[in-house]
């Protein structure tokens, strides 16, 4: 077929389907209006991060006459009351305001309205939308009735493409860059750089020169700009990064996949909105399922993906989460051990450690005997101690 023929100009510009989907995440984390399709129905949907009035008007006048909905996630809507196994469309009225909708998918206390009903499939793909444009996991829609017609700058996308997306990505995976970079402990790492059809980025540091034809260790390391740049003390995530490090030097060498998961796949302003509602009073999982997360929103097939790429389908997982294992395993990387990795407990992160050991499964056997505090009464007496 020549250069210009239909499945050339096809495989040049992508599938019309993936076009939409990374289209419509584009749209998204630009706080655009997309207008999902499926089942002959289609669905206009509003991302509720960055909502102002001028865009929640704009939004009503382009729904209008229909007034636009609420929609919220599942562990949004278990959060505030309601039983829920699916995202969930709030029956809000029509006097919506911005206040209100904040109220409703991001306050920590909050009455949920009187009537909800489960969201149908277009509803729920705008919520998925919203997760991978790393906005509030919430949206406004309103249905569109077959024959208007809309804006023609609004981007059009299919539901199921939408669901596929994910795949689309981890599959788009290539090798962009790589260079060796010397480390202060002395020892030199190759940064390899991976990028996706989306533009995101994703690094392996090999560190020394490990045998790919045996199992490799290896840590799988999200992204925590307050833990790994600024040295925070409210988790673990620069310690834990460094003792890997310090771990693949001493047993002469492995990888680091380094992964933009920020906040546990919440991106990196929902991290920080949890962070306040920990700071109210919530720990790390009830914070993350409060805003309407899964407490972990990480998919670790791109790691995985990452492994093959390097030839490395036999490690050593350098962790204390079991999902990892599991994820990885799930994904066709063959798990010959765990290392466990045993950061410092301090006054500021024991309650997230905590949380994490007895809530999300984290082996963290280090953390028992820091448990043990001494009461108020001997708190005093030591300090006045001689």
């Amino acid at each position: 077929m020549s250069a210009t023929g239909g499945d050339s100009i096809s495989a040049f510009f992508g599938l019309n389907g993936q076009n939409g989907a990374d289209r419509a995440v584009a749209e998204f984390f630009a706080r655009r209006p997309v207008l999902i399709a499926g089942d002959g129905k289609r669905l206009l949907a509003l991302p509720v991060e960055g909502l102002d009035s001028q865009r929640l008007a704009e939004f009503a006048a382009l729904s209008a006459p229909i007034a636009p909905r609420v929609v919220i996630t599942a562990r949004r809507a278990q959060a505030i009351g309601l039983r829920a196994t699916t995202p969930v469309v709030l029956n809000s009225g029509a006097d919506l305001d911005v206040a209100m909708i904040l109220r409703l998918v991001a306050d920590a206390e909050t009455n949920h309205p009187a009537g909800a009903t489960a969201a149908d499939p277009l509803a729920s793909a705008a919520i998925e939308l919203a997760k991978l444009s790393q906005g509030l996991p919430a949206v406004l829609v309103a249905d569109i009735a077959a024959g208007r017609t809309l804006d023609h700058r609004i981007v059009s996308v299919d539901a199921e493409a939408i669901g596929r997306l994910l795949d689309d990505i981890i599959e788009s995976l290539a090798i962009a860059s790589k260079a060796s970079v010397p480390l202060n402990s002395g020892a030199r790492a190759d940064f390899v750089v991976f990028r996706d059809a989306m533009g995101g980025s994703q690094v392996a540091i090999i560190v020394g020169k490990p045998d790919f034809s045996e199992p490799v260790l290896v840590r799988l390391h999200s992204a925590c700009l307050t833990g790994d740049v600024f040295g925070s003390r409210r988790c673990d995530c620069g310690d834990q990064l460094n003792l890997a490090l310090k771990h693949l030097e001493e047993m002469g060498g492995g990888v680091v996949l380094y992964l933009a998961q920020e906040g546990r796949g919440l991106g990196l302003a929902n991290k920080m909105r949890t962070y306040q509602m920990q700071d109210d009073g919530l720990d790390t999982v009830d914070a993350n399922t409060t805003l309407g997360f899964d407490d972990d929103e990480r998919d670790y097939r791109v790691a995985a993906r990452m492994l093959q790429m390097l030839n490395c389908d036999r490690v050593v997982l350098l962790t204390n989460n079991p999902t990892k294992l599991e994820g990885l395993a799930r994904s066709g990387i063959n798990i010959t051990g765990r290392m466990p990795l045993e950061a410092p407990v301090n006054a500021d992160n024991r309650r997230y450690l905590t949380a994490k050991a007895a809530r999300a499964g984290h082996r963290l056997n280090h953390l028992a005997s820091s448990l043990i505090e001494p009461s108020d009464t001997e708190r005093d007496v030591t300090t006045l101690a001689p």
